[in-house]
């Protein structure tokens, strides 16, 4: 096959796969830089993608912790709304990036982070993300069909929807794209109909501050606490902002456009659920799982709100598997983007079977622990760009230099995670700060991001951390990512 070429972002030439705004074609473009010639799509696509992607039920189940912590309906709704604002426009922040840059979240955190230094935050932080939360979508999602169709197991349904999800994340951006509008519009009818039919069911009149509470810490510590966990649902979409933005074009009023839409998709979607979670807490019963919950709250709608959970676990898990594979790749693993799809269903799947039982209690660790570390990681990328000029399109080649092994943006990761930690509050590990003042509530988000925050403007003026000599083997490793073949990193003219 003879390849065109295209201007890159860098203004070189680069192989141009015309992959364009084709729908039933495999993405040919990996974790490379994507050429001005693939640029297309609009940027209220960001709303649909990310509106979809919130229209979730493990939203409407962290609603239903408000009362747990005691706190009175006002404080419980006004505590989601603070959490999904700032995580909101952090995301549509990032989202901006993709668009200017025309390259995956992951591949900007090597601006920062070093090319091997971002090795660890997306081996552990991103990687485990994707497949963690794949793993809790399907877990929901099959239980769903279970609970509808009792004939089939469990290790059956989770099955099915894995191998759907992996086909859709497979053919990739464009096909996620079309499908999460869909999606969005189907979704939006289905918990508006499980939104009025729950609440008018299940209404109990508001509830006021309990200090009996299971969960009581105080007024302050609860809303904060409670608000974290909407916020951290967000920071674990933060490294994986970018992905879906990227071919879009670059230009000032799409990128405001981008910015915008993808705040607007994501806020409006975690405070609706989530405050209508929140109206349902006191009606929760005590030992109730989620779908069971959801089915005697639907009453003889739970049928068709069943199924709309079953759906969405898709429109969440098509970015899920996705954003997974694109860490695989990131790390340099030698395969395919395709072969890296198989590896993150297969993982999510085995991860599924074995937190089916005791489901809530995993969720919150994980999603709790993932946000800690994502937390510094997302502040870094932030003030990378900003301060460090990461928008020039010109350096956009230094994210693929292999000889920038590590940069001063590691240890301000390390720092910043590392300074949170004696306030995580997780089932297995509480740290000395969070026990010692429990009234204080979850303030690990916010230290490990104002920490790496500090610690990245004190050091990204400094000399280089670790560069190696330029040679022969060195510029072999910053063009040579995996070959030409569809859906991986190619060798491009401009690196």
């Amino acid at each position: 096959m003879n390849l065109d070429v295209s201007h890159a972002p860098t203004g070189e030439l680069a192989a141009d796969l015309h992959y364009r705004d084709k729908i039933a074609a495999v993405e040919p473009y990996g974790v490379d830089a994507i050429p001005d010639s693939e640029r297309h799509g609009k940027p209220v696509s960001q709303f649909f993608i990310w509106f979809a992607a919130g229209m979730n039920f493990p939203i409407m189940v962290l609603g239903f912790v408000g009362v747990s912590f005691g706190l009175s309906l006002t404080a419980a709704v006004t505590a989601i709304v603070a959490g999904s604002f700032v995580g909101s426009v952090v995301m549509g922040v990032l989202s901006r990036m993709g668009g200017r840059l025309g390259v995956a979240q992951q591949i900007q955190a090597r601006g920062p982070l070093g090319f091997f230094g971002n090795f660890v935050p997306v081996a552990y932080v991103n990687i485990f993300a994707g497949i963690g939360w794949a793993a809790v979508t399907v877990i929901l999602g099959a239980q769903a069909l279970t609970t509808l169709a009792p004939a089939i197991p469990f290790w059956v349904g989770a099955l099915g929807l894995v191998s759907l999800q992996l086909v859709v994340a497979v053919y990739g951006y464009n096909m996620i794209h079309y499908l999460e509008r869909i999606l969005a519009v189907v979704l939006f009818f289905g918990f508006l109909m499980i939104t009025v039919v729950s609440v008018t069911r299940g209404w109990q009149g508001g509830f006021g501050t309990n200090p009996h509470a299971a969960y009581w810490v105080g007024g302050v510590g609860g809303w904060i606490t409670f608000s974290g966990y909407f916020l951290s649902f967000l920071i674990a979409w933060w490294p994986f902002a970018s992905d879906y933005s990227r071919y879009l074009p670059d230009e000032d009023h799409v990128n405001r456009a981008t910015g915008f839409w993808t705040f607007a998709g994501n806020f409006i979607s975690l405070a609706w659920l989530g405050v209508a979670g929140a109206l349902l807490g006191s009606s929760a019963a005590a030992g109730e799982s989620p779908i069971a919950a959801l089915e005697r709250l639907t009453g003889p709608f739970h049928v068709a709100a069943l199924l709309i959970v079953l759906i969405s676990s898709f429109s969440q898990n098509f970015l899920n598997v996705y954003g997974g594979a694109i860490s695989v790749q990131t790390l340099r693993i030698p395969v395919s983007r395709r072969t890296a799809v198989v590896i993150i269903c297969a993982a999510a799947y085995v991860i599924s079977l074995w937190a089916d039982a005791s489901f809530e209690a995993k969720f919150k660790n994980f999603l709790f622990m993932g946000a800690y570390l994502i937390a510094p990681f997302g502040a870094i990328l932030l003030l990378d760009y900003v301060l460090g000029h990461r928008h020039d399109r010109e350096r956009i080649a230094e994210l693929y230099d292999a000889r920038r092994v590590l940069e001063w943006g590691f240890i301000a990761w390390v720092v910043g995670a590392a300074a949170s930690l004696p306030f995580w509050n997780l089932s297995f590990y509480v740290g000395p700060v969070a026990k010692a003042h429990p009234e204080w509530g979850d303030l690990s988000y916010f230290v490990g991001f104002l920490v790496g925050a500090l610690a990245f403007v004190a050091t990204y003026k400094l000399p280089p951390l670790w560069h190696r000599p330029a040679g022969a083997h060195a510029h072999a490793l910053a063009g040579a990512e995996l070959g030409s073949q569809p859906g991986t990193e190619m060798q491009s003219t401009a690196l």
